[in-house]
């Protein structure tokens, strides 16, 4: 088991170095006018003590320091079907005695429950979801993607050749394991309307990995939101534009989080760092009330 686990955790250190074209029926065009009511549930996938905060920044910034970190996943219920958004950490971790950190000491990781028992207490189960769709294919992002073997996968065609590659399969299968079980793929070439009416969009934004992507959120609130991935893990990043070292592209990254402002400032869009403690929280507290 821990060496499983070391396996997983240490592929989230090493750089992993068809827009949807919707035909209008008159039900598309009636949502369309009348704005779909779309519902977001906020589950835990677990935590993530950053022991070696320094990973977070190409320089050395953060040396000496550590973070505890978020890792949640997220359920869109749309009219037209439900969509999963990430999958937390791995299943595995489910049940330990204590959390778990890598022999390197860079990271200590948990995970309290199940993916079906946390679908349960929404009132849904696993063949309730329609779409899984994976902010990236990180082992803190795919723990329970497999159980979604019934959903299609909606994934940028870079970041599914990416993951399936020869050199994965054979330098990190654990990356390429925690995906294979989903077999009903849609690959995407860019930004892509998932229900068709604006109200769900993914939002290509490459860096982190190859087929980095967004999500955005139109729910009846009074400001859209924007789910980040990680293209931000924490706030800090975001103000003074910091980069992971361990990222794909480091200057492809600059560009995205750049496009990705304009983009959020244009929309007038409510962030949310999905690692972030803080935000994990306030989206929490915003959907209550």
């Amino acid at each position: 088991m821990r060496k499983l686990l070391y396996f997983i955790i240490a592929i989230s250190i090493v750089s992993c170095k068809d827009v949807k074209e919707t035909e209008k029926t008159s039900e598309d065009t009636q949502v369309s006018v009348e704005k779909a009511k779309v519902t977001l549930y906020v589950l835990d996938g677990g935590t993530v003590q950053a022991n070696m905060l320094e990973l977070f920044s190409e320089d050395t910034t953060y040396t000496g320091q550590s973070r505890g970190f978020a890792d949640a996943y997220y359920v869109v219920k749309h009219p037209k079907g439900t969509l999963m958004w990430d999958a937390g950490l791995p299943e595995s971790l489910v049940g330990l005695p204590q959390p778990f950190t890598s022999p390197n000491g860079a990271f200590t990781v948990s995970r309290k429950d199940s993916l079906n028992a946390q679908l349960q207490s929404i009132g849904m189960t696993i063949d309730s979801i329609d779409y899984i769709s994976l902010s990236h294919t990180h082992f803190d992002h795919t723990g329970h993607a497999n159980n979604l073997k019934n959903s299609t996968w909606l994934v940028q065609e870079n970041e599914y050749n990416f993951v399936t590659s020869d050199t994965v399969k054979k330098t990190q299968p654990d990356m390429y394991n925690a995906i294979k079980d989903l077999q009903k793929v849609k690959k995407l070439k860019g930004d892509y309307d998932v229900f068709g009416d604006g109200t769900v969009i993914i939002k290509s934004m490459p860096g982190h990995t190859p087929g980095h992507q967004v999500l955005y959120l139109d729910l009846d609130l009074e400001r859209p939101i924007l789910l980040t991935g990680d293209l931000y893990h924490i706030e800090e990043n975001r103000t003074y534009k910091r980069v992971p070292s361990f990222n794909y592209d480091i200057p492809l990254t600059k560009k995205t989080m750049e496009t990705f402002e304009a983009f959020a400032s244009e929309k007038n869009a409510d962030v949310y760092i999905q690692h972030s403690v803080r935000d994990f929280d306030r989206l929490k507290e915003l959907l209550k009330q």
